[in-house]
């Protein structure tokens, strides 16, 4: 998945990120706007992991949503 897509189209991909990652509020969805840091830094406040865990689940996330 290549994240500058991901950013250009970010209001399709606000539902499935709520869907994977469901503690992560609409405000915390807006500041993230498809930047994939913002996306791992956000999901290691939410859930209280490592970066590197974070970064894991975003993998496997871009790995199920390649289409």
């Amino acid at each position: 998945m290549d994240w500058n897509i991901v950013e250009g189209n970010w209001k399709q991909f606000k539902g499935k990120v709520k869907t994977q990652w469901g503690k992560l509020t609409d405000d915390h969805i807006d500041v993230i706007a498809g930047k994939r840091d913002q996306l791992a830094g956000k999901i290691q406040e939410a859930y209280g992991i490592t970066k590197d865990e974070a970064e894991k689940q975003i993998k496997d996330f871009e790995e199920r949503n390649k289409d």
